[in-house]
């Protein structure tokens, strides 16, 4: 098969970020099918480019690990503000517009549009008419409930109202629709969407990226409870903050720290906040590319998985990082409610309601007082539980069994 894949976000994993179609992609070029990666050139989250155009060029063509990639120019923008709309209006245009496929004589046989916004995936949707081919949209967010439930935004908005309807048009539209969250074929069928074009393949584990290592090691120093990734709304890191703030006052500044890895839209707020705190134990660190990161994620002693507590959740979650946290083998806090918890049912860390820094506290020195071959049982429970469950090279195969049965239709 000839496959493209259109995710306005999607990055190679010497960057960082989450690298969930490189995997897919990369197992599928084992497989023997051609794989094309379509992308913005900026970097969400980073602002930063992933490639130097050509000069006078709107896109630059690449083929990293035998996946092709596309990079379409898009211009910068920092945060959550109109320009990043415009991002995704200029991406989604010139994509559908511009007619940089035409040295491409091999017509794909299949097109995945991925969300979370709806404009790349109707464009995506567009050029499948136009090669008259299966379209399959990959709904990694729930647009525009989670604006509605996150940010707060009313249902009748008018921006609310326009990406409504096309999240239903794009359902319609589509063949097949692949959702990463458990729950939401539930989400979906509430639509009026007929349930059995709904295929579940969530996030994984790319065990390559990941070499061996010694899961005895222990973190030097102090007990490190360590977060990596996003600093967004929805994380609600500050409660990282608060419960830092009582295990200091309670003496455990010198044996107890918080380290966060990553960028996002609050992370200068979260840094103020811990400077007004007057924090000893909390450590703010750049986002790390997805190779090397497991060298970092090597340093610490448990992992805190921890969202927002909204109605959007209750369709369940996937988050990259989980599935990064439970092949290290350390145990998990899980201060997540939602649809579903991996967590608890694998059996490798503590679940604690959302939104409660005593209990994160409590859950921190819980495991503090762990003797180490207690936590690292935790651990390697966690990873036989996405080894056998999330691997990437499972999801692909089943990503291709959808893909097939589309292509011979």
């Amino acid at each position: 098969m000839n496959i493209w894949l259109v995710n306005h976000y999607a990055i190679h994993p010497s960057v960082p970020g989450g690298s969930r179609h490189y995997s897919l992609a990369k197992e599928l070029v084992k497989k023997g099918h051609k794989v094309t990666i379509i992308a913005s050139n900026f970097q969400h989250g980073v602002g930063k480019y992933n490639a130097e155009l050509p000069m006078g060029r709107k896109y630059k063509e690449e083929f990293l690990d035998g996946i092709r990639f596309l990079w379409i120019d898009t211009p910068p923008y920092e945060g959550n503000t109109i320009r990043r709309l415009f991002n995704m209006f200029v991406f989604s245009w010139r994509l559908r517009f511009n007619n940089y496929f035409a040295g491409d004589n091999e017509k794909p046989d299949v097109i995945i549009g991925s969300s979370p916004h709806p404009f790349a995936a109707l464009s995506a949707a567009r050029l499948a008419d136009k090669y008259k081919i299966p379209f399959v949209v990959e709904i990694r967010d729930l647009w525009p409930q989670s604006l509605i439930d996150l940010g707060r935004i009313s249902k009748y908005h008018p921006f609310i109202i326009l990406l409504a309807w096309l999240e239903k048009y794009l359902y319609r539209k589509a063949e097949r629709i692949i959702v990463l969250l458990p729950g939401a074929a539930q989400y979906i069928r509430d639509l009026g969407i007929k349930e059995e074009k709904v295929v579940w393949i969530p996030n994984g584990i790319d065990t390559d990226l990941f070499p061996n290592m010694d899961l005895n090691k222990k973190a030097d120093g102090k007990f490190t409870v360590m977060y990596a990734g996003a600093h967004g709304l929805a994380n609600n890191l500050e409660i990282i903050l608060y419960a830092a703030q009582k295990l200091q006052e309670e003496g455990f500044e010198d044996r107890i720290i918080f380290r966060l890895i990553g960028e996002g839209p609050e992370k200068h707020n979260l840094q103020m906040l811990a400077e007004k705190l007057n924090l000893k134990n909390v450590i703010f660190k750049d986002p790390i590319p997805k190779n090397e990161i497991h060298y970092n994620l090597s340093k610490a002693d448990a992992f805190l998985m921890i969202l927002k507590k909204s109605s959007v959740f209750r369709w369940g979650v996937s988050p990259n990082k989980l599935f990064d946290y439970f092949i290290m083998a350390k145990p998990i806090i899980w201060a997540v409610e939602a649809f579903n918890d991996p967590v608890k049912e694998a059996g490798a860390g503590v679940s604690i309601p959302p939104e409660d820094p005593v209990a994160l506290a409590e859950a921190v020195k819980e495991l503090f007082y762990m003797k180490p071959e207690e936590r690292l049982e935790m651990g390697l429970k966690g990873r036989e539980y996405v080894l056998k469950n999330y691997d990437f090279k499972f999801l692909a195969s089943r990503l291709e069994n959808v893909l097939l049965e589309l292509v011979e239709k």
